[in-house]
């Protein structure tokens, strides 16, 4: 298998999995945005075999950019489980897996208060050549935030990989693929809304609201 074949089944697998919905009334996101349309991965990370599957598409999709990372790391908390399980699955199938090559990283959502400082916002530092993962990338602050802290610890940061960009600008009109590059790094997207919200079926409203949020904010404009 390789990602060229599979990236229809992975589109598949958002919209039969229902990552992606809507509400009759707008919800204010992170970002401080109000939206009609979500996208959610949490029913996924919460399931080992939909996680299993997930995590395949991941190593798939790796392996289609040629990276060969020594670590995965999911941004806390959405995507701390996706981080573990994605660097267990990609450990263990190298040639060199042995004791001390491969780290098992995790992040914490809050600051630990006490202890050793570089243990503050981790439960095992990344090391070597690292790939942030992230569910779902809006305005990409959780992303950058990350970043600046695994810089913080000498980290090398090969790639960023979102499983679903909502192709939204920031407020001062940048994408989050601009914001990231100017950290140095490289971000790649599984998926995109642009590319997904077609597929699904939605009401006249939702459609207009939708169709009105990316004159606003998206990266370019969408027709339903």
């Amino acid at each position: 298998m390789n990602w060229e074949n599979e990236k229809g089944n992975f589109h598949n697998f958002i919209l039969n999995n229902k990552i992606i919905g809507f509400f009759r009334e707008p919800i204010r996101l992170k970002s401080g945005r109000l939206s009609y349309w979500y996208v959610n991965w949490r029913n996924i990370a919460s399931d080992v075999f939909l996680l299993d599957q997930l995590t395949d598409y991941i190593l798939l999709f790796v392996d289609n950019l040629g990276l060969n990372p020594v670590c995965f790391y999911g941004v806390p908390e959405g995507a701390t489980k996706l981080g573990v399980i994605t660097q267990y699955k990609w450990a263990r199938r190298q040639k060199n897996y042995n004791p001390g090559i491969y780290p098992l990283s995790m992040g914490r959502g809050k600051q630990k208060e006490h202890g050793d400082p570089k243990d503050a916002f981790f439960v095992g530092i990344p090391k070597g050549e690292t790939i942030i993962l992230e569910d779902v990338t809006t305005t990409g602050e959780s992303l950058i935030a990350t970043i600046k802290k695994l810089r913080d610890l000498n980290v090398k940061i090969i790639a960023t990989i979102g499983l679903t960009n909502r192709n939204e600008l920031t407020d001062d009109g940048k994408s989050v693929e601009e914001i990231v590059k100017e950290q140095n790094v490289q971000y790649y997207a599984m998926s995109n809304a642009i590319d997904l919200l077609p597929k699904i079926k939605m009401n006249k409203d939702i459609k207009k609201h939708i169709e009105e949020y990316f004159k606003n904010y998206g990266t370019k404009q969408i027709n339903l």
